[in-house]
């Protein structure tokens, strides 16, 4: 099968028993489970299981069973239905269930498999499971036998999937980026910032940014192709952002990408910006664990996200209804007599402030705010209050201490965001919490959400900053997982759309 192929394999959820349970009476008749017992399985938190789609029907999953304190992993059950045999399908979901069982720990795997089914036996010996022993009459009502065998991975055993090799533009504000990777592997990521063209305006112009892009485009690219030593035509596919963003910067972007796949004839695989920021955790952890909270804080977005997962399953639960938390920093240190950037100025004045000598407020934290606002976020308000002040101060002839006001305002921005990302997290019963954007680089939001994560239980994930900030290696890494899991690609006929929703992942 090849990388194009037009599987997609997930994780399997329980709103998928119905059609798994189709399946079960399909593939093993009268050894199915029953409806309680394969609804256990999927809820079960030591379990894992697998679920492939063709052309959107369910036609194959696969699960795992390991224990936290157990050396010992089980394949509990692999079906793939008739129309979809012959085509590698067992063999994948095999792999990746052997792969999972070593990320969480296990150094034997076990299995048992029909004495009467010599091509299932011919896959698992091919994988390197052995036989170990007979259960006499395992199978009931025919009484058939039941072999039991057990692989003990290595690095043979444990095959790794297709590694594509990805080319990501990023083009969707000021930056733009063009990574390279191979799978989950980094490459390249080089960054062209046209930040200082739009520090005079005090924030980013669209026409200065979309030239800006259609200048830095092809040098960014040599220089990326250098840096991982690759030419053009050893690129496997070409991922590149087509929303949300600023419009004509998009345009470039997503101009530039269909130019190259039409020129080297490589697939295209047009994605979601924001979910790319999501995805960039694999290159550092070769796994994204789902289902996690995102916090998306940027100049130009403020996003809570629930992942169940990457390609499939991205909700949106909050967003700004005003000011993105970037563009409130960029705003307060106008107020303040600071330079733009506004985040990192304001970092530095708020050295030696106090963060408690102004209460200045959440925005949309009232118990009235959560019945429509629970996660989402205001920041006008507090730009208005830390304006107010400082007007206040200079209209009564009064100074007033800059350092106070600097780490006052940065706290409430923080404590905002923190508190309800931890509540998400809290509320969906999600033990990780994900940070990503250019915000991200703020020091007190990154110690506020370690100290929140850390006494609730969650695991904070913040990726190096160089891959936080908008950049093609995030791009490049959810088009990899897209081919890795067997998507087609976008082909010519998208455009560029600056209010794609986060549930669209690609678009075609």
């Amino acid at each position: 099968m090849s990388l194009h192929s037009n599987w997609n394999i997930r994780e399997a959820h329980e709103s998928d028993l119905p059609e798994l349970l189709k399946l079960e009476h399909e593939c093993f008749g009268s050894d199915s489970w029953s409806e309680d017992n394969l609804r256990s399985e999927l809820v079960e938190h030591h379990t894992y299981y697998l679920a492939v789609e063709i052309d959107g029907r369910l036609v194959g999953y696969a699960g795992l069973s390991k224990l936290p304190a157990n050396s010992q992993s089980d394949i509990q059950t692999i079906a793939v239905a008739p129309m979809a045999r012959g085509i590698g399908l067992g063999h994948e979901l095999m792999n990746r269930l052997i792969r999972r069982a070593v990320e969480l720990g296990a150094t034997e795997v076990f299995l048992e498999v029909r004495a009467d089914n010599p091509i299932a036996q011919k896959l698992y010996r091919k994988l390197g499971f052995e036989q170990i022993s007979v259960r006499k009459n395992y199978y009931r009502p025919d009484g058939v036998d039941a072999i039991v065998m057990r692989l003990v991975p290595d690095e043979r055993s444990v095959q790794q999937p297709p590694q594509p090799i990805v080319l990501g533009i990023e083009s969707s504000c000021d930056e733009t980026g063009i990574g390279i990777v191979r799978g989950n592997t980094l490459l390249a990521n080089v960054i062209s910032s046209s930040m200082d063209e739009h520090a005079r305006f005090g924030g980013v112009v669209p026409e200065i940014a979309a030239r800006a892009h259609l200048e830095a485009l092809q040098p960014t690219l040599r220089k990326a192709l250098a840096e991982a030593n690759l030419e053009l035509n050893q690129i496997d596919a070409i991922a590149v952002t087509n929303g949300p963003g600023l419009g004509g910067a998009l345009m470039v972007g997503v101009g530039a990408a269909k130019a190259l796949a039409v020129a080297t004839g490589k697939p295209l695989y047009a994605v979601n910006h924001l979910v790319g920021h999501v995805g960039v955790d694999v290159l550092e952890r070769g796994v994204l664990e789902t289902p996690t909270i995102a916090l998306l804080v940027s100049g130009g977005h403020t996003s809570l996200l629930l992942v169940n997962d990457l390609l499939d399953d991205v909700q949106l639960l909050g967003e700004t209804i005003d000011d993105a938390a970037g563009e409130a920093f960029d705003k307060v240190a106008r107020v303040l007599g600071l330079k733009y950037p506004g985040g990192p100025e304001i970092d530095r004045a708020a050295e030696g402030g106090d963060p408690k000598a102004i209460r200045f407020p959440r925005g949309l934290s009232l118990p009235k705010d959560m019945e429509k606002h629970r996660y989402d976020f205001s920041f006008s308000g507090l730009k208005t209050a830390v304006a107010r002040h400082v007007e206040l101060a200079e209209s009564r002839g009064e100074a007033y201490n800059k350092a106070d006001v600097a780490a006052s305002f940065r706290e409430a921005v923080a404590d905002v965001l923190v508190t309800k990302a931890v509540n998400a997290c809290i509320n969906h019963g999600v033990p990780r919490l994900l940070l990503g954007g250019g915000v991200v680089a703020n020091r007190r939001l990154r110690e506020l959400a370690q100290e929140q994560c850390d006494k609730h239980g969650i695991e904070l994930r913040i990726p190096a900053f160089s891959l936080c900030t908008d950049n093609g290696a995030m791009i490049a890494a959810l088009g990899a997982q897209l081919i890795i899991a067997g998507r087609e690609p976008s082909g010519l006929g998208f455009s560029a759309e600056s209010t794609l929703p986060v549930t669209t992942v690609q678009s075609r």
